[in-house]
């Protein structure tokens, strides 16, 4: 089978960390007899400031051949990040209907959680966050700019369809893993339309699956139980906002952003799914070679198991934890391993 994937390094240490993980799929692709088809965009901060746009008029319909999209990193100091997210990054989830945002949250072997005490076996869920709709709407504008007049509006967007297909996203996942337990972030008690509609919907496609635990927590709330109680969660479903904060925080408390990554789903394949590293272009360390690679290494095994290439995904994560749990981690995690000495370790634990 060959896989046709577009490459977008992006920004900043994107482009550090997606030749690293390009290295890591070739060795892969070789290992376990697949094709693959690799494609890089310039779409950047670097090609806005050439061209005075992210990517061009045709950018989407030049990626939509591809079954997927591993994405780098986008941001620069000198880019508005209103500018560069909403050219390049939101348009690509929203055109191709990339309605889900999944990220994992697992302590991996021999990295250290913030948390005292905390072990492997007590952090380990999904965040399932809704991609294309809720707080993150364009609907909305300004009056009477620079008055003490001056009013600000931003519109909250939740449809029927829109929620229910990501709510019976997360509860198809739960159903696949054992504790069948999923919890919903809501803020019914402040929020007063579109969390109560949330809640409702939440209640009617849950309904169709008797054998999975539901429970919900205020988003305040939710997010002290993530750093209290890690161990409670399984799958965490949660609108656009509040996934994305969820998303953050989990994280953070398995060991730091430089591990976290994630895939935007097209859940039906009618459009490409994009994969990506949510560590962000961070400029202060760009050029150094010391970026971690193993958010976009985790990234390629979401892009994998996506694609129907489960066991190349999970011998890349073995080789990770393997590598990490002998000790050599890079800076951010307390070690001293390059992007460069890190990826050669990993490839030496597939070989």
């Amino acid at each position: 089978m060959d896989y046709q994937i577009a490459l977008i390094p992006g920004d900043g240490i994107g482009r550090e960390v997606i030749p690293a993980g390009v290295k890591v799929l070739e060795v892969l692709a070789k290992e376990f007899q697949f094709g693959l088809q690799l494609t890089e965009f310039p779409f950047s901060c670097a090609y806005y400031r050439q061209h005075g746009e992210m990517m061009p008029a045709d950018g989407l319909e030049q990626l939509r051949p591809f079954q997927a999209i591993l994405l780098g990193a986008v941001g620069a100091p000198n880019v508005a990040d209103h500018v560069s997210l909403w050219g390049l990054l939101l348009p690509i989830r929203r055109q191709f209907e990339q309605y889900v945002n999944l990220r994992p949250v697992r302590l991996l072997n021999g990295i250290s959680s913030p948390l005292a005490g905390r072990t492997a076996a007590d952090i380990d869920f999904l965040v399932v966050r809704e991609n294309t709709e809720g707080e993150y709407s364009d609907i909305g504008g300004r009056l009477f700019t620079g008055t003490d007049r001056e009013v600000v509006v931003q519109e909250s967007v939740f449809t029927r369809k829109g929620v229910d297909r990501v709510i019976r996203f997360a509860c198809e996942t739960a159903m696949n893993r054992p504790a069948r337990h999923l919890t919903s972030a809501t803020k019914s008690n402040g929020i007063r339309f579109t969390m109560p509609y949330w809640d409702e919907r939440f209640r009617a496609v849950t309904a169709d699956y008797p054998d999975l635990r539901c429970d919900q927590f205020h988003i305040d709330i939710l997010t002290a139980h993530f750093v209290q109680h890690p161990d409670w969660f399984d799958v965490v479903v949660g609108s656009n906002l509040f996934g994305d904060i969820l998303s953050d925080l989990g994280p953070a408390v398995a060991g730091g952003i430089g591990v976290a990554p994630s895939a935007n789903l097209n859940v039906e394949r009618e459009f490409p799914s994009m994969f990506e590293p949510v560590h962000g272009s961070a400029p202060d360390i760009a050029g150094q070679g010391v970026a971690n690679p193993i958010a976009t290494f985790w990234s390629i095994q979401m892009m994998l198991d996506f694609l129907g290439e489960a066991p190349a995904g999970a011998a890349l994560m073995a080789a990770v934890e393997k590598v990490t749990g002998d000790g050599f981690l890079t800076r951010d995690l307390g070690g001293s391993e390059t992007t460069d000495s890190f990826t050669e370790r990993v490839i030496g634990s597939l070989s």
